[in-house]
């Protein structure tokens, strides 16, 4: 199984430190799973033009391929301005509306304050919806006073980490089976 862990902005810290935590517990559940994280801030990126993301060179095209050929994704974003960065909407916008078909998505926000709980669910799974994924639940917030010195220093959020990633993994292997037993059954 190939899980890529996206942390959703050019900017901070704190995704990628919750990003960072979250690949690490996946090669530790499952250390079969192909597992790689994304950082939007290591990566030169270019805007949607329009193009289909096979004609994307460079990073754009690796970071495209690699979330196309992906059985689950998490992604991780800081909530900006009430919203998720553009950086992360950039992604959605190069790839097809169905990039995410048959994919298990799970979703982690980073916030200053509690006050923006809802923007994952306003926001961001309508986007994955769209686009045909799978999309796990609950999601994960995590609040700056959860986070000291790049280390995260709230055990509650440890758990629903934790708990996030298992439940990724057994729906990404459950789709996986049922898909297989499917086109077994129909002798593709």
């Amino acid at each position: 199984m190939k899980l890529v862990a996206i942390s959703g902005s050019n900017v901070g810290t704190k995704t990628r430190t919750v990003m960072e935590y979250v690949t690490q517990t996946v090669m530790v559940q499952d250390p079969d799973v192909e597992a790689t994280l994304i950082d939007l801030a290591e990566v030169d990126m270019v805007f949607s033009d329009g193009r289909n993301f096979t004609e994307y060179t460079g990073d754009t095209g690796r970071v495209t391929r690699a979330l196309i050929d992906a059985d689950a994704i998490i992604i991780g974003t800081p909530i900006f301005q009430a919203s998720i960065p553009a950086t992360l909407k950039n992604i959605f916008d190069l790839l097809p509306v169905n990039a995410f078909r048959d994919k298990v998505v799970a979703m982690i926000a980073t916030a200053g304050s509690a006050k923006h709980y809802l923007i994952p669910q306003q926001q961001l799974q309508p986007i994955l919806t769209y686009m045909k994924a799978q999309v796990v639940q609950p999601y994960v917030f995590v609040e700056e006073k959860d986070l000291l010195r790049k280390q995260i220093v709230n055990t509650d959020v440890i758990a629903r980490l934790d708990r996030l990633v298992e439940d990724t993994l057994v729906l990404a292997q459950t789709y996986a089976s049922i898909r297989e037993a499917k086109d077994a059954a129909y002798g593709f």
